[in-house]
């Protein structure tokens, strides 16, 4: 009798993707004892009294039930209100606005919702691991377009559209960028807004870390003229504005028969956000502002410590304009950012993310979060220069 041919019990798509690059050096690290985390894309602050209050109200109101699919509309109208405020731009927060368990959830909604086989997405990159892996478990294409630090890691509008073909569907971008700090200029963004309109293309724009920005007026995509308003969906949330992370809890806003197709996957999958987690958040428009602009200036003062410092030790780094990232050049130390990595961490315990988990573009540098507290950067700093000393 012929034997049984063995089964692949994960999808080909499971399969094929690989675990995350930044998970990776953490699983090592929680094992050893005095690290330095300098990998970690999650602000060292606790979130703000008066929101955290504000969950601790609503679960004592016995706000313990789900919410309509979309979410409350109290916090639906707030991040409305709110985007008009900051960027001008206006949704309805009845059909445009939906709020989901972070932007994670919104980057799966999107590319669930728009992608059919074979679609392909241009991806910017170094950018944030998760896009490519949730275009691929959508079915769809990664297409990564790699910029350069020499160029400020700017998006080049003209390698995106050498890349468009018949199955390019979208256009993705995501600015202020992780893992480089980068933030795009107002004419780089019009550039490829002018060409998903001669294409015909959808924009995603993953605007997570909106309000961390130094010296520099954000640009939101949206506000970007009528083409951008009615085919761009913005992806957006609390975790790193506000100190949120663990509340689980973001948004998506955009055209209305795009934001239904996301409520109709979310409803099968999710139902709701977390009802506490929504309470927290409208608290966190409402009142959060002054918390934060301190968070910011606290982070700048960390970002003007730990690039020059960097810089000092002949690991050459872009300026981060945004985000809580710097993003050095390793070609110094004569390895690749792998052994880098794994050295820098069993020598001197300090933890960084290799560039190349960020895609094209990435490899050669490592990723340094500044979002830990200034005495352990300038610890970090004086144990990468022992490091550096032996190996630069």
């Amino acid at each position: 009798m012929q034997a049984p041919v063995e089964r692949q019990n994960l999808s080909i798509r499971v399969a094929g993707l690989k675990p995350s690059g930044i998970r990776k050096f953490f699983d090592i690290a929680a094992t050893m004892k005095d690290v330095i985390s300098l990998g970690i894309g999650e602000p060292d602050f606790t979130t703000p009294r008066p929101i955290l209050e504000a969950g601790v109200r609503s679960l004592q109101a016995g706000e313990t039930h789900y919410t309509s699919n979309s979410g409350k509309i109290e916090l639906r109208q707030a991040i409305a209100e709110n985007l008009k405020r900051l960027y001008g731009v206006e949704y309805d927060p009845f059909s445009q606005v939906i709020a989901t368990v972070g932007v994670s959830e919104a980057l799966y909604l999107a590319m669930t919702a728009l992608l059919d086989p074979g679609d392909e997405v241009i991806i910017p990159t170094p950018c944030f691991v998760s896009y490519q892996a949730e275009v691929i478990l959508a079915g769809g294409v990664p297409v990564e377009i790699p910029s350069r630090m020499e160029d400020d890691f700017q998006l080049d509008p003209g390698r995106v559209e050498a890349a468009i073909t018949p199955k390019t569907k979208v256009i993705f971008v995501g600015y202020p960028n992780n893992p480089t700090g980068a933030v795009a200029s107002k004419e780089v963004l019009q550039e490829v807004v002018r060409i998903a309109e001669k294409h015909n293309l959808l924009i995603i724009s993953d605007e997570i870390y909106d309000r961390l920005v130094y010296d520099f007026q954000h640009v939101c995509v949206p506000a970007l003229g009528e083409y951008a308003m009615d085919h761009t969906l913005l992806l957006g949330g609390f975790s790193k504005d506000y100190a949120m992370t663990g509340w689980r809890i973001g948004y998506a806003a955009g055209p209305s028969d795009i934001v239904r197709g996301l409520v109709r996957i979310h409803q099968y999958t999710i139902m709701s956000a977390p009802t506490t987690a929504q309470d927290a958040a409208t608290e966190a428009i409402h009142s959060g502002e002054t918390y934060v602009k301190d968070m910011v200036a606290e982070y700048d003062r960390r970002r003007r410590l730990i690039v020059p410092g960097l810089n000092r030790l002949g690991l050459t780094t872009f300026e981060p304009r945004g985000a809580f990232y710097a993003f050095p050049r390793i070609s110094a130390s004569g390895m690749d950012d792998d052994t880098f990595a794994e050295k820098l961490l069993q020598e001197e315990h300090v933890a960084v993310v290799p560039g190349n988990a960020f895609g094209m573009g990435g490899e050669g540098f490592v990723r340094c979060s500044y979002a830990t507290a200034y005495e352990k950067i300038e610890e970090a700093l004086r144990r990468m220069e022992q490091f550096m000393s032996r190996h630069g």
